[in-house]
């Protein structure tokens, strides 16, 4: 139960890091179609973190 309890936990954020990583890396590496993930890739955290923002739990 313990690994449950950690990948609950972490999952989400887990997930945002590594995307943040692989939009970083993708826009230092190339341009092209990389330019695009890298936007997507970056744009998503902030949309996440905006969405948060406007649902705070009371």
């Amino acid at each position: 139960m313990r690994g449950a309890a950690f990948w609950r936990t972490f999952a989400m954020p887990s997930a945002i890091g590594l995307l943040g990583c692989i939009g970083l890396v993708s826009a230092l590496t190339g341009d092209g179609w990389r330019d695009a993930l890298s936007w997507a890739a970056l744009g998503t955290p902030t949309a996440v973190l905006g969405w948060a923002w406007g649902h705070k739990r009371k």
